[in-house]
């Protein structure tokens, strides 16, 4: 998929908005934007002992449906060999508790934008 201008401030915006939103939830920011060989994460931040994995999704509308419905199958396989690379490339413990959220924002015009944080949207094997 080829993304225009417009799309790509359109996912930054959403990233920073979910950073913000997550960080008031207390999480904590390790980094944003990894990008490995199978693909990009768009933020890992920490979550008590845990290392959350967090795909960030933001439309304008739902006329195409809820924004965290566009994770897929083939979309959650790519994030899962990413954090499998991360975690290699820091060398951090086997032991280290994990997990994947994904955040769903939909950015209505004249309105604050609904967050939507489903945590442990889905698991490796």
């Amino acid at each position: 998929m080829v993304r225009t201008a417009d799309t790509q401030l359109l996912g930054q915006a959403g990233e920073t908005l979910a950073e913000q939103y997550l960080q008031q939830q207390g999480l904590t920011l390790v980094t944003r934007n990894y990008r490995g060989a199978f693909g990009e994460i768009d933020l890992i931040m920490r979550d008590g002992t845990s290392l959350v994995f967090i795909e960030v999704k933001q439309r304008k509308n739902t006329f195409f449906g809820n924004p965290a419905e566009a994770v897929t199958a083939s979309k959650q396989k790519k994030i899962l060999l990413t954090a499998a690379a991360y975690l290699q490339q820091t060398r951090i413990s086997q032991q280290q508790m994990v997990r994947f959220d994904v955040v769903g924002i939909v950015a209505h015009t004249g309105k604050p934008p609904d967050i939507s944080w489903i945590k442990h949207a889905f698991q490796g094997a």
